[in-house]
């Protein structure tokens, strides 16, 4: 394949472009003093503003020697105990998440000028909570979690809808629950709620863990 040539692409000017923020901001007497409370209620703002999947998360994690990763993935429960989103649990995150637990998410959420951030540790759901969300996907997405070695090098997509096809012939009733496939519930400890203000200075409420409930700071933007 030719390399691409630099002069063929048009030129973007990264510096000169910006918005300035205006929706609104954020202080001490409008947060709950649940911070689970709080992103639940800026999610339910966050679907009412009809976002495109205002579920989506990045999640981020480490090697135990400290080498990052991340990727989107979609939140699929939310508790006093935590953020729950399922995976396989021998795709790159899965392996880094048993090597090491501790994660972080970010929920961008820029068409209402808002960003929420956790930091917690992350904790396999039981087997019988992993079976009961599994049964409840589309099909086609039960299938594709048998089809699909999440992270594994793949030959051609072409070769990714054999394995499907072959996928097909395996369960033409229910799928079973591959026993790769799990979920997790993160912990926090840190949750930060984020909103943009005009001029750059935005609002940074952050909600830390401590072992009398959850202080409060504002932090520089």
């Amino acid at each position: 394949m030719e390399p691409a040539d630099p002069a063929a692409a048009p030129a973007v000017d990264l510096a000169a472009l910006r918005e300035e923020y205006s929706r609104g901001g954020l202080d001490l007497p409008d947060l709950d003093p649940d911070p689970i409370e709080m992103f639940a209620r800026w999610l339910r703002e966050a679907v009412e503003a009809r976002l495109h999947e205002p579920n989506a998360m990045v999640v981020a994690t480490a090697t135990p020697d400290g080498a990052p990763s991340s990727r989107m993935v979609l939140l699929k429960g939310l508790g006093p105990d935590g953020f729950v989103f399922f995976t396989n649990e021998e795709s790159r995150k899965g392996e880094e998440l048993a090597a090491n637990p501790r994660c972080a998410l970010l929920f961008p959420w820029h068409p209402v000028e808002r960003q929420v951030r956790v930091e917690g540790t992350a904790t396999p759901l039981p087997r019988a909570e992993v079976e009961a969300y599994f049964h409840s996907r589309p099909r086609g997405a039960q299938l594709g979690a048998w089809a699909s070695r999440q992270s594994s090098v793949v030959a051609s997509r072409a070769a990714l809808a054999a394995d499907y096809a072959r996928v097909q012939e395996q369960f033409p009733g229910e799928v079973d629950v591959p026993d790769h496939w799990g979920g997790y519930r993160v912990r926090p400890e840190v949750v930060e709620f984020w909103q943009g203000r005009s001029s750059r200075m935005h609002d940074r409420l952050v909600y830390s863990r401590t072992p009398s409930g959850w202080a409060v700071r504002r932090l520089a933007p």
